[in-house]
């Protein structure tokens, strides 16, 4: 068993801690308070752009699930471990932190998108932009029925969904360290659990990234999970991958590049 590094053990502690608060303290005030939130909806604030990375669950409010923690925990201590010790802590928790904000900047940017193009296809049909808000901020599954006759089910799914959706998770983040784990390790070979057949990471990570923008693109995820922020798991990939080529490329430490 690989020992695990100062940082990641340090990350993943801060991780349960969050977890652990979400179960005892309040498990819709958490989310609240510390989930990122679409910048236009009501509830969200500033410090959810990084408070949201050490969020985890279901995605669902009321059926708060362990599965997402323990593999991203799992992930992070595989991949995290490895690339710590070469990198050290502080360029370490740079490309973690980094990658997070990248993610984010890509889901929301996506989000934003979806949402504000359904806006403007209900403002051209005459709802006023006001009243569109107020009803948006009745919660998931609320909309004026009258919106049906101008959007199609998924759009309606976009506007509603993007508005009142949450993001949680250092899923961002962990493939920014994958990526970083690949360009590191290219011939480490990786294998997933439930198809133990080994892959070199160079091919192993590009697949799995190119999975993730497959369904983003799609809006159906290929291993059939719902709530899955797949373009925040590209955000994160590209993040990493950009800071470990630019380190690279100027020979950021010259005894650690070989």
């Amino acid at each position: 068993m690989m020992r695990i590094s100062d940082t990641v053990k340090h990350l993943i502690i801060i991780n349960v801690i969050m977890f652990v608060g979400t179960i005892f303290i309040s498990n819709r005030a958490f989310y609240e308070w510390f989930a990122m939130h679409l910048p236009k909806n009501e509830s969200f604030q500033p410090w959810q752009i990084f408070t949201h990375m050490f969020m985890h669950g279901g995605g669902d409010l009321q059926n708060l699930s362990i599965t997402h923690l323990l593999f991203n925990m799992f992930g992070l201590w595989m991949f995290g471990t490895p690339v710590e010790q070469v990198l050290g802590a502080k360029r370490f928790i740079f490309i973690y932190i980094s990658a997070g904000l990248g993610a984010v900047a890509l889901q929301i940017g996506v989000n934003y998108f979806e949402f504000y193009n359904v806006l403007s296809l209900l403002e051209s049909a005459g709802f006023d932009q006001n009243e569109i808000y107020e009803t948006l901020k009745s919660g998931f599954n609320t909309y004026d029925k009258r919106w049906e006759a101008t959007l199609s089910q998924d759009q309606l799914r976009d506007i509603v969904g993007n508005f009142n959706g949450i993001m949680v998770g250092a899923s961002g983040c962990l493939m920014g360290i994958m990526a970083a784990f690949g360009m590191m390790n290219p011939n480490a070979e990786l294998m997933l659990i439930f198809l133990p057949i080994p892959v070199k990471a160079k091919y192993f990570i590009p697949a799995v990234i190119l999975i993730d923008l497959i369904s983003g693109l799609s809006g159906q995820s290929i291993f059939g999970y719902g709530n899955i922020a797949h373009f925040a798991h590209v955000g994160g990939a590209i993040t990493g991958a950009i800071i470990m080529w630019y380190w690279k490329k100027t020979q950021f430490n010259n005894n650690r590049w070989n």
